[in-house]
């Protein structure tokens, strides 16, 4: 019992008492609230071993699959709701992975996560330090126009957004060739992700184009 006055008393002065400590507990209040209202999706292409980049590209680069790049697009850039776009959230050496004439992103709403820069990249909407900052400009500046959000990388990024509370998909690649690769996708674990047997606009039917067969898969996680 007297643990429990203490540990009501502590939430009574973090609310309460305006002190640096204190904003930083309302702030993680926040961003737990701000999470677990809105659906986030990632969306990635994987070897067999989870590699996902070599030497800043694509591991299977020069070669192209266009298709699969059609199907990245579609996903991230068709809106649900009349008169929004969709957000793309990536780290600062994603951003600089894409080939400059592509950027931004067209029809999208792109932020850059960099602790580094001190203003948005060219051509990059906004920057943000961090994945929590991102989401809560996705609540106050940019929330009559966000719909959904979309992380595109890095790695890091990728298990932030993993391990976070609340609905997350992950829409993934399944190439079934192996390249090299020295950047990785965390593993999916299967305690708290299911694979969906279908998802709306992700085709079912095996892909191949140059000679790399592939899959899409839809994983979505489990309320715990």
């Amino acid at each position: 019992m007297q643990a429990d006055v203490k540990h009501q008393r502590r939430r009574r002065i973090c609310w309460r008492e305006p002190t640096e400590n204190n904003k930083q507990c309302r702030g993680a209040e926040d961003r737990v609230s701000g999470i677990m209202s809105r659906i986030l999706n990632s969306i990635v292409a994987v070897c067999p071993d989870l590699g996902i980049g070599m030497n800043g590209n694509l591991p299977w680069h020069p070669v192209r699959l266009n298709n699969e790049f059609k199907h990245f697009r579609k996903m991230t850039a068709t809106a649900s709701v009349e008169g929004k776009q969709n957000v793309v959230i990536m780290g600062r050496k994603t951003w600089f992975s894409i080939p400059e004439k592509n950027r931004p992103l067209n029809n999208r709403i792109n932020i850059v996560l960099s602790r580094e820069l001190k203003v948005p990249p060219a051509g990059a909407h906004y920057l943000a330090a961090d994945f929590s900052s991102a989401l809560r400009l996705l609540d106050s500046e940019l929330a009559d126009r966000a719909d959904q959000v979309w992380v595109i990388g890095g790695s890091s990024l990728y298990k932030e957004l993993m391990d976070c509370p609340g609905t997350r998909r992950l829409f993934v690649t399944q190439i079934l060739k192996q390249f090299e690769c020295d950047t990785f996708l965390p593993k999916i674990s299967l305690d708290k992700y299911r694979l969906l047997p279908e998802f709306p606009g992700v085709p079912k039917e095996l892909q191949e184009e140059n000679g790399i067969q592939y899959r899409f898969e839809v994983y979505e996680s489990i309320k715990q």
